[in-house]
């Protein structure tokens, strides 16, 4: 970096607008005058260690890392249309945090921001907590692997999401969504994946009732399934369930292969419904 800005506090509108190649070290946006958008259409440049409490302060940004930094709750879109850019050991906790950005890597981060990730590209997320509403929805391209998420409504209307050792506590996850990718991981939450296309489970723990209904090319492959009632109602579904699965209701093709079902309802179907449910034949020890 050719410049430098060293512990200094900011509180005017744009008050580093358009900055180049700089590294913005220990300052703080903060102040009387709660100027909006502190660091907007900012090229090739660092901030590290900086304290942030002023609406808007990343927008446009371009190739950008934010390290060691804290964001609270009056950051409102704190991060909007940038592109190219690292968020690392930060706090977060600014409304909409997210929008329309591409090519943006979060790691070991916490983060609360309802409404994180609208319809962003290209993201990757490791070693973090999320609290979000709607999170990454409408979003495509992303990678996620160890990631702690709450919050309802995720991963809606998304393409092309892969997730691994994670824990997902979430309502109405992955709805609309297609080709999506979930490994090693728990996924608790209502209504999982309706009107899903290409939605993968390998290795995961499902809980949660009503699971996986509507769904085009479901498949689940060594996956458990705690408190699930009502499963895959007209869904295309293969499914290999290690243990016991409450109730199937309905699937409409495919084959479902588990140690016990509570319960198996085909009835009040409004399409034809073919798909099977196999009880898994169990070994007796001598």
């Amino acid at each position: 970096m050719k410049n430098l800005v060293y512990e200094q506090i900011f509180d005017e509108e744009r008050s580093l607008y358009n900055i180049k190649d700089t590294e913005v070290l220990n300052c703080k946006f903060e102040g009387p005058a709660d100027g909006e958008s502190v660091l907007k259409e900012c090229r090739n440049f660092t901030v590290n260690g900086c304290s942030f409490s002023l609406r808007y302060p990343m927008w446009h940004a371009k190739k950008f890392q934010l390290k060691n930094s804290s964001m609270d709750e009056k950051t409102r879109a704190p991060l909007w249309y940038c592109k190219d850019g690292e968020i690392t050991d930060c706090d977060i906790q600014g409304i909409k945090c997210l929008r329309e950005c591409k090519n943006i890597s979060v790691d070991n981060s916490h983060i609360i921001s309802p409404e994180f990730g609208w319809r962003c590209k290209g993201v990757k997320i490791t070693n973090s907590t999320i609290d979000s509403m709607y999170f990454l929805f409408e979003s495509k391209d992303v990678e996620i692997e160890n990631l702690t998420m709450t919050g309802k409504y995720s991963f809606q209307y998304m393409k092309n999401l892969s997730i691994t050792n994670s824990n997902l506590d979430t309502k109405d996850a992955f709805w609309h969504s297609k080709n999506i990718v979930v490994e090693n991981s728990v996924v608790k939450g209502e209504y999982l994946g309706w009107f899903s296309e290409n939605l993968t489970f390998i290795n995961c723990k499902i809980i949660g009732t009503q699971p996986l209904c509507y769904c085009k090319n479901l498949k689940l492959i060594n996956c458990t399934m705690e408190d699930t009632d009502l499963s895959f109602e007209y869904s295309e579904v293969e499914a290999d369930i290690k243990g016991h699965i409450d109730s199937v209701k309905n699937p409409k093709s495919g084959t479902i292969v588990a140690d016990s079902v509570g319960e198996i309802i085909s009835e009040d179907a409004i399409m034809k419904c073919r798909g099977e449910v196999l009880i898994r034949e169990q070994k007796l020890s001598a």
